[in-house]
């Protein structure tokens, strides 16, 4: 009969991540604001280790790193923030795999990072409505939300775009 649950090497490894996405959180938390963004706008460089695990150990494993940062989330922030976490990157992580797989790898990580940005900022806005109550939030927020995904998730991608081939390296995945 074939466990489903992680053998434990995978839990080592997705352990590791989920560490070092902890570790990008606090450090992205200590940052000054960015110039030119709303308070609390960030780079996102933990949804690089996500990423990375979408396309090297595959979705069911970034999956249960975007549930994890959201509860994480949830521990460093509050509640708000982590609802927020979890519904912005659960969508994000399943655009991201859907257009690789429609595209067939084509499309390059920088522009499955701006998508995936973008996905996820609407995916918290969705869920910022929700929790209000109110649609309103879109029309206050949704300009500025769509050119912060587009200019950081460009950023996040040529970091991804660096940092991915060396992490594969390390991890000798």
């Amino acid at each position: 009969m074939k466990s489903t649950f992680y053998s434990p090497k995978k839990i080592a490894v997705l352990g590791l991540l989920l560490a070092v996405i902890i570790i990008l959180l606090m450090i992205e938390r200590m940052l000054p604001p960015l110039p030119i963004f709303p308070p609390n706008f960030k780079l996102g460089l933990s949804n690089i280790i996500v990423m990375f695990t979408a396309f090297s150990l595959g979705g069911k494993d970034a999956f249960t790193l975007g549930v994890l940062k959201g509860f994480f989330n949830t521990l460093l922030r509050g509640t708000m923030a982590g609802l927020l976490s979890l519904s912005g990157g659960l969508i994000s992580i399943t655009v991201i795999l859907l257009l690789n797989k429609i595209s067939k790898g084509k499309i390059s990580i920088i522009i499955l990072s701006v998508l995936g940005a973008i996905s996820h900022n609407m995916g918290q806005l969705a869920m910022a409505s929700f929790l209000m109550g109110s649609h309103l939030v879109f029309i206050g927020f949704l300009p500025v939300l769509l050119i912060a995904g587009a200019v950081l998730g460009t950023l996040t991608g040529i970091a991804a775009k660096i940092i991915m081939p060396r992490l594969s390296q390390l991890m000798r995945i």
